[in-house]
């Protein structure tokens, strides 16, 4: 996993719509929270509605957040730009909704599963890693953004975030044939 007090590493990706978002773009945001999402796997269909929602609630708090699909959508074409671009009309994503073509995003962020989340600070140092909820598909835990939830409270309130964090789990990030990360 990226450690703790980590520096977000940089990116520049292409949105559903062809626009350039980079890092930067959200520089002035109390926090910002980097998602590695996809369309077709069914851990993030199970969040998907309270991600959205979500997502509007952060906005309104001015809190950033972006998704990245890393995806290989040549081997699974469900992730592929067109199909993300629906994505963010039926899911009501509000937030950019990237896509990561050569992976390096997200071997960058370490990033091991959809749905997989990354909070930082004001100064872009990573304060938590991990899941959403407890919540997964089929146990029967409502979905609720608790765990995120109360990271980014701890943030915009300037208290610590708790170390003990929760890693995501969902379906594996779908690498390109040998271009798989050194971290597994």
């Amino acid at each position: 996993m990226l450690a703790l007090g980590t520096s977000a590493p940089a990116f520049s990706l292409p949105d559903t719509r062809g626009n350039t978002v980079s890092l930067a773009d959200f520089a002035p945001a109390p926090a910002l929270l980097v998602a590695f999402i996809c369309n077709h796997c069914p851990y993030v269909k199970h969040i998907r509605e309270a991600l959205s929602e979500f997502g509007k609630e952060m906005q309104a708090l001015e809190v950033a957040l972006v998704a990245i699909n890393s995806n290989d959508a040549a081997h699974y074409p469900a992730d592929s730009p067109a199909r993300m671009a629906q994505e963010v009309k039926s899911a009501d994503y509000t937030f950019p909704y990237l896509y990561d073509e050569t992976q390096a995003v997200a071997k960058a962020y370490r990033a091991a599963c959809t749905p997989d989340f990354f909070l930082f600070d004001r100064n872009r140092r990573l304060v938590y890693r991990g899941q959403f909820d407890g919540s997964r598909p089929g146990n029967g835990i409502p979905v609720t953004g608790r765990d995120l939830r109360k990271a980014v409270e701890a943030v915009l309130a300037g208290r610590a975030v708790d170390t003990d964090q929760q890693p995501s789990m969902g379906c594996n990030i779908k690498w390109k044939p040998g271009n798989e990360p050194d971290y597994f």
